[in-house]
């Protein structure tokens, strides 16, 4: 994922968590709030009770890689961050795309195709 596409900061992940919206599946929580420019920005959090720094890792790879390929369907001016649960620990890959389809269409930040 391109890097002008990611939260990086540690204020603007604050700034989504206090202001934004929350949405929650079986796998991944979805926080959101409207950015105050018009990029699009996504950030992911696994906490150290997931696992190892490997497994941490390659669930945050899977995700990018998911958002990657639908980044044109979700509008831009948002900020986005994914924080992974510890049950998406047994979840396939078609699991994930699933919960991340799931959660940003619930959130109504993709565009109408």
């Amino acid at each position: 994922m391109n890097k002008r596409y990611r939260l990086r900061n540690n204020a603007d992940f604050e700034k989504v968590y206090k202001y934004g919206r929350s949405l929650a599946n079986r796998y991944l929580v979805l926080k959101y709030k409207r950015a105050d420019f018009s990029l699009l920005r996504f950030g992911f959090s696994v906490s150290k009770k997931y696992g190892k720094a490997v497994s941490r890792n390659r669930i945050r790879r899977q995700l990018k890689d998911i958002l990657q390929k639908r980044i044109l369907l979700v509008k831009s001016g948002y900020d986005i961050v994914f924080l992974v649960r510890q049950e998406s620990r047994n979840a396939t890959y078609a699991d994930l795309v699933q919960a991340v389809e799931n959660l940003l269409k619930r959130a109504k930040v993709t565009e109408d195709v």
